[in-house]
């Protein structure tokens, strides 16, 4: 039979975000209040308004005839496609998401959750991170998940601790400086 007869799977099917580290296993999707609320909007936005128009579009499209060289029907299944996975996959994040309000910590020089750190390397270099959940780490912002290495060394110590981390570049001391914590939002 012909190559040009034989379909391929997708792996588009898949329920994980490509990119996204997955959770370890038997701990919980800490998420601040902030970052839920984000997914959430996306969540929404995908479901009122980005769906809809592409629904629109392949049905213009599909009336138009022949769909096997249908430009906008084959892009828009596609585009289909992709929202509803990231609608799958931002729907079994916030079910999963435990909302844990960094705030509560305020005025603590321990590290939990949430926490703005500065640290010194070994070398003088100082470097500040912010400890967030895995859905919502950025590290073109200097934020990083809980569960990185940096995350999980930095975690219940103190100003003044000086701990040992372990990269790929070998064991390095590093010493914590300042830890602070954002400000109580509004009350609902």
């Amino acid at each position: 039979m012909s190559k040009a007869f034989t379909r391929e799977t997708d792996h588009d099917d898949e329920d994980e975000a490509p990119g996204l580290p997955p959770l370890p296993a038997g701990t919980k999707n800490y998420i601040t209040p902030a970052g839920y609320a984000r997914l959430r909007d996306e969540l929404l936005k995908l479901i009122d308004e980005e769906r809809p128009k592409v629904v629109e579009i392949v049905h213009w499209a599909a009336s138009n005839g022949d769909r096997s060289e249908n430009g906008d029907y084959i892009y828009g299944k596609k585009r289909l496609r992709e929202i509803d996975r990231r609608i799958r996959f931002l729907t079994q994040r916030l079910e999963i998401a435990e909302v844990t309000d960094a705030s509560v910590h305020g005025g603590s020089d321990q590290v939990f959750f949430g926490a703005r750190v500065r640290y010194a390397q070994a070398d003088g270099v100082e470097r500040t991170v912010t400890i967030l959940g895995v859905d919502e780490a950025d590290s073109l912002l200097q934020q990083v998940s809980w569960i990185a290495p940096i995350a999980r060394t930095l975690l219940k110590s103190r100003v003044g601790d000086v701990l040992k981390l372990v990269s790929p570049q070998g064991v390095q001391e590093i010493e914590i400086l300042d830890v602070s914590y954002p400000e109580p939002g509004p009350k609902s």
